[in-house]
């Protein structure tokens, strides 16, 4: 499979690093708003660093890369 650039994966790569970052950076306010509080000001800031990979990911199209090989794994054939 050879790699292929697309501007809209980039935009929307960049869409999702974006909202990962800004929940990685107002994580306790989100924690305390939506979540439990102080008890999940670790998992909001972990949510908002996985958001940003994934984001990075998508950004540089490799996700569908990632996907295929996932499912090749899975559904061999």
């Amino acid at each position: 499979m050879n790699y292929e650039f697309s501007w809209g994966w980039f935009l929307v790569g960049i869409i999702i690093l974006v909202l990962g970052g800004l929940l990685t950076r107002y994580y306790q306010w989100t924690a305390d708003n939506f979540g439990g509080g102080v008890g999940s000001y670790e998992k909001y800031k972990l949510y908002g660093l996985i958001g940003c990979a994934i984001g990075f990911l998508v950004m540089i199209n490799l996700h569908t890369t990632i996907l295929r090989a996932a499912l090749d794994a899975i559904f061999p054939g």
